[in-house]
């Protein structure tokens, strides 16, 4: 069964120092239930009073549909910014409020307040009726949303936290209470990392990764700010686990295969296996299973996907490399349910199994024929050929064409839509970007066709190579900036060069991809250039680049 995870929240309290922005932290003690002996920030689960209506009154500076908005939550939102001003106050002693006017409260009045923290953590005082009675209230617009984390399954306490930023108000220094907690310390972030690294103190891994965030800044003003422009775009950081030949392992947001485990295992069984292997079927959801074909290389990732969608009848989408060993593979899985089959664009690690899957079932071949120019399946013969937006009826399921030219001028993406799975193809790939080749590939045209997609509502991509990537809008948004922050470096390098060829172009602009890649990324770097020319700010002239002079 399921175990769901608790609400909580933590607050990080920034202040300046000589030596640049600190943080509060306590330790916990060795005989704490959750993270005993670790250094964190002030935090805890949230009380039922929290998100009360007599609570509510108490906040200013968020109503409670911001506050949803901003938290992604239907509702219930308030809650978090008052338990983790409450938890601060109860741990640290440290008093984030201010008056009914919004104005910070005399220092003299927090003082005489901290002798009630004991009796807080005692139940003999609710914090609402704290409030009340002193006519104080939660500035919740100077807290600012900084991390959403989930406790991975498995241990005995679990929690939902959302963490927040907040300056810490003048002339409150703060101290641990000597029971749950038995040290605590104004500490720079850095130093912190530091002292974790030379194992002085222990950091669990979402108070590390927020310590790596705030290091990077001069000021806490600086830090405040950043998180309160972000807070908009946070995703939350659910670990998970999964099982593959190095055994079962925990895997958290950066790792490649993390969105793959939460689409795959919904229910957190921790059963799901985190290896992709060439010819062996992955179940990825109820309509879906991926075989990967056995050509795994540089520009191909683990090797080719092939999905298999639908139920009593499939339909296959990219069928891959002619392959025998593939093609046995994709008709072992399919058990004779093989009616159509699809193909993003005819590169030939994508669509050339095409013919020997349909001599072999019968199937219908759609797709875009094949356009002039090399690595093109030249014997790849559609029966149909959708239209932009055209809707397929494949037996109890649904896919939808999306032109998506760029990669290749014949591109389609298929979105089951049933799911909100899309099938990319080549036109997002997971870990890597996609190599744009003249004349066929267009670097205008594939930035158009990634702008298109964030018109959509996608739940998860499932590309030509590699794992299911989560958060779709945001790797369309990714990938868009690395491709014009790649366009500019193409400009200043051309400023910095005056007239060069493009052997010369590619070690300065891809300096930072292995020299055995740079003919590759010559490919890519010659639809940067044609971009250029189109838009009017670059020409060649006998094989050399150079800007155009401006007006």
């Amino acid at each position: 069964m399921k175990q769901l995870p608790r609400p909580a929240a933590t607050l990080v309290l920034l202040r300046d120092s000589a030596a640049g922005p600190e943080v509060f932290m306590l330790q916990r003690s060795q005989n704490a239930a959750f993270v005993a002996g670790a250094f964190v920030f002030p935090g805890g689960a949230l009380d039922e009073g929290d998100g009360g209506e007599r609570m509510r009154a108490r906040v200013l500076g968020l109503d409670d549909a911001e506050a949803n908005a901003r938290l992604n939550l239907p509702t219930g939102a308030i809650a978090y910014y008052v338990g983790a001003a409450r938890e601060c106050f109860e741990e640290a002693g440290i008093l984030l409020a201010v008056d009914e006017h919004g104005a910070a409260p005399e220092p003299a009045h927090i003082a005489r307040l901290a002798r009630e923290r004991e009796a807080l953590n005692a139940g003999t005082l609710g914090f609402l009726e704290l409030l009340e009675r002193e006519r104080l209230c939660i500035p919740a617009d100077r807290m600012a949303y900084l991390s959403h984390w989930i406790t991975a399954p498995g241990r005995t306490r679990r929690y939902t936290t959302r963490f927040f930023v907040a300056r810490a108000p003048a002339g409150q220094d703060g101290a641990h209470d000597d029971a749950e907690t038995v040290a605590s310390a104004w500490i720079r972030p850095q130093a912190a990392l530091d002292r974790n690294a030379n194992g002085e103190i222990e950091l669990v891994f979402p108070t590390r990764s927020s310590l790596v965030d705030l290091a990077r800044f001069a000021t806490a003003a600086e830090a405040f700010e950043h998180a309160a422009g972000t807070q908009a775009d946070i995703e939350v950081n659910a670990a998970c686990w999964a099982v593959g030949n190095d055994g079962k392992k925990l895997f958290r947001r950066a790792d490649p295969a993390y969105a793959e485990i939460h689409w795959c295992d919904p229910d957190e069984t921790g059963e799901t296996c985190y290896d992709i292997v060439p010819g062996v079927a992955k179940r990825l959801d109820p309509l879906v299973t991926r075989i990967t074909a056995p050509n795994p290389g540089a520009m191909t990732g683990p090797g080719t996907n092939a999905y298999l969608v639908g139920d009593d009848e499939l339909a296959v989408i990219d069928p891959g490399p002619d392959i025998p060993a593939h093609v046995d593979a994709l008709l072992a899985a399919g058990k004779g349910r093989i009616r159509w089959i699809l193909a993003t664009h005819t590169h030939t690690d994508h669509s050339p199994a095409a013919r020997a899957l349909q001599t072999a079932t019968g199937a219908q071949v759609i797709g875009r024929a094949a356009p002039a120019g090399n690595n093109q399946d030249r014997g790849f013969a559609p029966q149909r050929q959708p239209t932009d937006g055209e809707r397929l009826q494949l037996g109890t399921v649904t896919l939808r064409a999306i032109a998506t030219p760029g990669h290749a001028s014949n591109h389609l993406c298929y979105l089951l839509e049933q799911t909100g799975m899309l099938f990319t193809g080549d036109h997002v790939m997971q870990g890597s970007t996609v190599v744009i080749n003249p004349p066929d590939g267009n670097m205008r045209t594939y930035l158009d066709s990634l702008e298109r997609l964030l018109s959509e509502d996608f739940a998860v991509f499932a590309p030509g190579h590699g794992y299911l990537i989560g958060t779709p809008a945001k790797e369309v948004r990714k990938l868009i900036r690395h491709r014009l922050a790649r366009e500019s470096k193409v400009v200043r390098a051309l400023a910095q060069l005056g007239r060069a060829m493009p052997e010369e172009l590619v070690r300065a602009v891809y300096d930072d991809v292995q020299e055995r890649l740079h003919p590759v990324a010559l490919r890519s770097l010659a639809a940067h250039l044609d971009k250029l020319a189109q838009d009017g700010r670059a020409r060649c002239i006998d094989g050399a680049w150079g800007l155009v002079d401006a007006p």
